[in-house]
């Protein structure tokens, strides 16, 4: 049986950047979002309170039910000793996973939030004779400040995420979480993935960092915004002005609440105070 381990957070932040370096170690396997949480969400609809079948499935037909879309799922990676499995929903849903996962991580990357809505806006930019599904209407989509107010609604691309990050951080599974800030993996990759392979209790892995290759054009032309899921062979932090207004960016730059860790016990591999 593979050792499940997860990759979460905010988007924007990191995510495939680390799935890319950690496919090279050959006892992993690790990728981009899995359907695996969405398959998970509805079979739980299929059985919860109320519908037909809701009182006739026990709770350990559940547990099975719900590890079998994962064993079922991965049973082409029978190789891999070490399974990621990515997705933003992964950490709003930290008490199923420690359940079905005694031993899991979940590894959140994060972001400077007034960043992460910058990167959003600057591949929007780049496809600008493309309605992305990222904006349900011309309303929401109308503007700089449109599009980032709409990103950050609860159940939205970023304030969904970010949500679920916040219950995660403060919940009764936060020694079981690592927030990897995304500027430390890209500055420093030699010195962050030894951190992230001692908190998943792995022996660590000579990572080549000039080289890494792994992009998703299928999983971006249905959103329409192109360029989302691509890695630079070279691990780098690319210097850049804010496309953001300044008082757009002051606003959600002081949405990064990890930078006070005070009332948690998730561990961190940020700027201010590695732990």
């Amino acid at each position: 049986m593979p050792q499940y381990h997860f990759i979460s957070g905010l988007p924007r932040s990191g995510s495939t950047l680390l799935a890319a370096i950690l496919r090279q170690n050959p006892r992993f396997h690790a990728g981009m979002t899995s359907p695996v949480g969405t398959l998970m969400s509805g079979l739980l609809q299929q059985f919860a309170a109320g519908t037909e079948f809701g009182s006739v499935i026990t709770l350990e037909q559940r547990r099975r039910l719900v590890r079998g879309l994962f064993d079922a799922y991965y049973a082409d990676q029978a190789d891999k000793p070490v399974i990621f499995d990515t997705n933003r929903m992964w950490c709003a849903k930290m008490p199923a996973l420690m359940d079905q996962f005694p031993g899991a991580k979940v590894i959140a990357c994060v972001r400077n939030v007034a960043w992460v809505m910058d990167s959003i806006e600057r591949r929007y930019r780049a496809n600008p004779y493309e309605l992305t599904r990222l904006f349900n209407d011309d309303t929401e989509r109308a503007t700089v400040y449109s599009r980032v107010e709409t990103l950050a609604l609860r159940n939205r691309l970023v304030g969904y995420p970010w949500s679920a990050l916040k219950e995660a951080f403060y919940g009764e599974h936060a020694q079981s979480l690592l927030l990897v800030e995304y500027d430390l993996l890209a500055q420093a990759p030699q010195k962050v993935m030894p951190l992230i392979y001692r908190f998943l209790g792995e022996p660590e892995y000579a990572h080549d960092f000039e080289h890494l290759h792994y992009e998703a054009p299928d999983f971006d032309l249905p959103l329409g915004v192109h360029g989302l899921h691509t890695v630079r062979p070279q691990v780098r932090l690319e210097e850049r002005s804010t496309l953001l207004p300044p008082d757009l960016f002051e606003q959600y730059a002081a949405l990064s609440f990890w930078k006070n860790a005070s009332g948690s016990r998730a561990n961190l591999i940020t700027a201010q105070q590695p732990r």
